[in-house]
């Protein structure tokens, strides 16, 4: 009897430490290969710089009915648990409304059922707006080390459903904080509407596609805003740096800067981006014009669908000039 009642609490003893130890492993970020042994909590200072420049972006830049802008900025630390958005995947219902007309309030209730149900989320940052595609807005955000990893989405201005972000940057490197970071950003399709321009009027995407990047070949049409085809790459359109905080820091307000960004600042080692000329086709000829028994000339025309910029291809001759005989000429 004795044999069996130290049996029993042998096999009590193991089964509370197993139940610990699972226990303890439900708290850690699902699928994170590196566990983050940092010091518990990080502040960071993030600087979004918009580089959405008419130099950089010449074709159809939007001057008017809004001119070029971003929006606010909204973000979340979380673990592995939890997902704002991922390329090649189906945005939510919040990166929908976030995308396509900057409306906040399902994202954010998406973000707050996440944290409530599965604690994946530790906080939500966000930044003002910036009125122009130059500029610059921060604010501050806190990592926990159950939550290391940092997403967030701008919204492009005017734009279908085109955004710039990042989805789960892990700031923790084992057991220390990454001290800063710079990433540069690229514009991203929610897959939600088929809008091929800035401009475009919304016309919703059925079935709804999944979030892709946007490239200067892809969409391969002509009438994409972003279409670029003698580029390898676009050049960035935005950037997000991330500063850890020191301690005597904490607590200080991020600086602000809704200005127009230097022009290094916009460009950034990258060269004017070149926009070639774009015509129509020709028209039909027109009437052949001249004296009886003479040869006259007819003419057709064609127009300018896109303006050069920044030395790119100049256009071709508009009109052109052919022989003919007159008709019905008495």
């Amino acid at each position: 009897m004795e044999n069996l009642k130290a049996v029993y609490r042998s096999c009590k003893v193991i089964w509370t430490l197993f139940v610990t130890i699972l226990g303890y492993a439900s708290t850690l970020p699902v699928g994170d290969d590196s566990i983050c042994t940092a010091e518990e909590l990080a502040k960071y200072s993030i600087i979004f710089t918009g580089k959405w420049s008419q130099t950089a972006f010449p074709k159809q830049y939007p001057l008017y009915r809004p001119p070029a802008q971003w929006s606010s900025m909204l973000g979340v630390t979380h673990s592995s648990d939890y997902s704002m958005w991922k390329k090649n995947e189906y945005a939510s219902n919040g990166v929908r409304d976030f995308a396509e007309k900057g409306e906040a309030w399902v994202l954010m209730k998406e973000i707050e059922e996440a944290g409530e149900k599965i604690q994946s989320v530790h906080g939500i940052f966000s930044a003002p707006a910036i009125s122009s595609g130059t500029g610059q807005t921060s604010t501050e955000l806190e990592v926990h080390s159950r939550h290391p990893l940092v997403s967030f989405v701008v919204r492009i201005v005017p734009s279908p459903d085109w955004f710039v972000g990042i989805d789960s940057l892990n700031l923790c490197e084992g057991d220390h904080w990454m001290e800063e970071v710079s990433v540069d950003l690229f514009p991203y399709d929610a897959g939600t509407d088929s809008g091929f321009t800035f401009s475009s009027p919304n016309f919703a995407t059925i079935p709804q596609d999944t979030v892709t990047e946007i490239t200067c070949s892809s969409p391969s049409h002509p009438a994409n805003s972003f279409y670029y085809p003698k580029l390898k790459i676009l050049p960035p359109i935005a950037q997000v740096t991330m500063v850890k905080l020191r301690k005597n820091q904490l607590g200080l307000p991020a600086p602000y800067f809704n200005l127009p960004a230097k022009s290094n600042e916009i460009i950034d080692s990258v060269s004017e981006t070149p926009l070639d000329c774009e015509v129509s086709q020709w028209s039909s000829w027109g009437l052949c014009r001249g004296p009886c028994r003479k040869t006259g000339t007819k003419i057709r025309t064609r127009f300018v669908l896109l303006h050069p910029a920044n030395n790119g291809m100049p256009c071709p001759n508009l009109d052109e000039e052919t022989g003919c005989e007159p008709e019905n000429c008495v």
